[in-house]
């Protein structure tokens, strides 16, 4: 960033880690950047929500008449209300509705997904409501989006992929782990009868989970915890999916998975494959599917130590 110049006063906005907006005024815009990083600034709002980051300034010389600071916010607040717009459906349902049924056609089904259930999953989970506002525009895209915290939300192709290797008839227990943006669980949700999702990282359970309770899924659990251990209250489990990458398939999945069960994970560090397993006669019979690629499974670094 430029050093501000002399005399410059700046208006500017912020967007918070959980995609919401600050909006305030300085004449030492690089200062106050770094105060409001080091939770100095904008009261209790952004020091809940850090880190932040710049994505709207505005310099003005001589700033002196009250006049002209009104004209100042008014500006201010417009561009806050298009961001705002941008995000919360200032892009007509309808258009988002055609790039939903353009991706399950050229994205899913050109590429062999053929259970309809999944298909009309697909179509019917809006899944820009679980990409972060500036990037809604995206949602439909070919592709992972950045979701926050280092994580992603995961290519359509992929979701319907690892769905439809689950084989669910509509009466599972499925166990998720990775919740991430909500996506997985809700696509599982309108296949399955009870999902139980696990993320490690708190600031997407508490987003994932405020999601699918204003979406109305009353088939969703979820829980912040480390997924490499299951949840073995729950156990057991019809189907299992895992949405980031062990080096091995966790054991304690594997005990929490039912006689004749399913369960579909990526695995590997540099290199990683996707991986059906099924649970046959108490044996366990593994397939390997397609390479992929996956964020690394984050693990509860005291519950690792203690084993």
């Amino acid at each position: 960033m430029k050093k501000p110049q002399k005399g410059t006063f700046y208006v500017y906005i912020l967007e918070c880690r959980d995609n919401t907006y600050y909006t305030g005024y300085t004449n030492d815009l690089e200062k106050r950047l770094k105060d409001h990083n080091e939770g100095k600034r904008g009261a209790k709002y952004t020091r809940s929500r850090l880190p932040v980051k710049l994505v709207w300034k505005k310099g003005y010389k001589e700033l002196k008449e009250k006049i002209t600071l009104i004209l100042v916010f008014v500006a201010t607040l417009l561009v806050l209300i298009f961001l705002l717009a941008k995000v919360a459906g200032g892009q007509p349902e309808q258009m988002f509705s055609r790039q939903r049924e353009s991706m399950v056609k050229d994205q899913i089904q050109a590429r062999g997904i053929q259970d309809n259930r999944v298909l009309e999953a697909m179509r019917k989970v809006k899944r820009h409501l679980f990409v972060p506002w500036l990037h809604r525009d995206l949602a439909y895209m070919d592709s992972p989006l950045p979701i926050g915290e280092g994580q992603t939300i995961s290519q359509p192709y992929i979701v319907a992929l690892m769905t439809e290797l689950l084989e669910l008839k509509g009466n599972e227990k499925i166990l998720e782990i990775g919740t991430g943006s909500g996506y997985q669980a809700a696509i599982l949700a309108e296949l399955g009868k009870e999902v139980y999702t696990i993320e490690i990282l708190k600031p997407l359970t508490s987003r994932a989970e405020k999601l699918l309770k204003e979406m109305g899924y009353q088939n969703i659990h979820v829980k912040c915890a480390d997924g490499f251990m299951g949840w073995p209250e729950q156990a057991p489990f019809d189907a299992i999916i895992v949405t980031c990458a062990p080096e091995e398939i966790p054991a304690p999945l594997i005990a929490q998975l039912a006689e004749g069960g399913r369960l579909v994970i990526p695995v590997g560090s540099q290199w990683q494959e996707l991986k059906l397993l099924r649970k046959i006669e108490g044996k366990e019979v593994i397939t390997s599917v397609i390479p992929v690629r996956f964020v690394p499974m984050i693990r509860d670094k005291s519950k690792v130590r203690s084993k």
